[in-house]
């Protein structure tokens, strides 16, 4: 199976070459000079994006619905240069709407078509175990599972074309807020003389725990590494990309806008370029703040 990934950033780059350990013909594209050459020293062969070879599957890693749109129409235009019958799998974190526009645009073209966004960070594309949502049909899940079981530790099937970035977005919302709610109560026992450590140990034992107070706390919060290879700026646009969905199907989801607003907000002085993580550093900083409480204040 030949495959050709679009997209050699932190996750594309890093996937093409896992699909090329595990043994498949890969070769890469990129619109960046520096990024293609960086793939071609770690031994991936690749081209522009106007040198589209032949494959059975592309697998997209882009930014943007708009890049997605521009990749699959314009250049190097899938829907007319790819073979009938090849595989188009957008693993990046797209618009739902737009997604279901695309697919159907794809599958009309004579392809097949998967939308596929990941969660597991560069580390999980580098590892091979990324967690990937899947929409579209289960004949071409079946199809191209050989390269889903290369890349992820586990795959979910969630329903047709679009399903997969409709449940990213609901996932990455729920990422946002736990990193909000979480550094909030690790803010509030700080501040009562708890450690941060103690604090995230009993609620990793108990109903609050969440992949961020499991992973992100001690990974790259705590240990102020801050290198998880997501930003701030893809957050954002997948909180906007969320809030929009939910005004277009007419929900009214308070908590997704306060959310949004938060992430957004102009006093944190967060550029979008930032490791997304640090989201939390204002909020911990009330915890430095004055000085423990004393017992006779605990007791009231």
């Amino acid at each position: 199976m030949k495959i050709v990934v679009i997209g050699l950033g932190h996750m594309g780059g890093n996937m093409a070459l896992t699909l090329q350990t595990a043994g498949f013909t890969v070769e890469g594209m990129d619109i960046a000079e520096t990024t293609r050459e960086s793939m071609a020293s770690r031994g991936l062969s690749v081209l522009d994006m106007e040198a589209l070879p032949v494959a059975d599957v592309y697998l997209l890693s882009l930014p943007t619905s708009a890049h997605v749109r521009d990749v699959i129409e314009s250049s190097p235009g899938l829907l007319q240069r790819a073979p009938k019958g090849s595989v188009i799998i957008d693993t990046s974190t797209s618009d739902p709407a737009v997604t279901r526009e695309l697919a159907q645009k794809v599958l009309e073209a004579g392809h097949e078509w998967l939308d596929a966004p990941v969660s597991g960070g560069a580390a999980g594309a580098a590892s091979g175990s990324l967690g990937m949502l899947l929409g579209g049909e289960a004949s071409t899940i079946a199809r191209v599972e050989p390269v889903l079981k290369a890349l992820s530790a586990r795959y979910t099937h969630v329903g047709a074309a679009g399903s997969g970035h409709v449940v990213k977005l609901a996932n990455n919302y729920l990422c946002a807020a736990h990193l909000l709610t979480t550094a909030e109560a690790v803010a509030l026992a700080k501040r009562a003389g708890v450690e941060p450590q103690a604090c995230l140990a009993g609620l990793n034992s108990g109903s609050g725990r969440s992949a961020v107070s499991e992973v992100n706390f001690p990974k790259w919060i705590l240990s102020e590494a801050f290198d998880s290879g997501f930003t701030t700026g893809l957050m954002r646009k997948d909180l906007r990309l969320a809030r929009d969905a939910a005004s277009d199907m007419g929900l009214s989801l308070e908590l997704l806008k306060g959310v949004v607003e938060r992430w957004h907000a102009e006093e944190d002085g967060l550029p979008d370029s930032a490791d997304f993580n640090r989201i939390a550093d204002a909020i911990l900083e009330l915890a430095q703040a004055g000085s423990s409480p004393s017992s006779q204040e605990m007791e009231k």
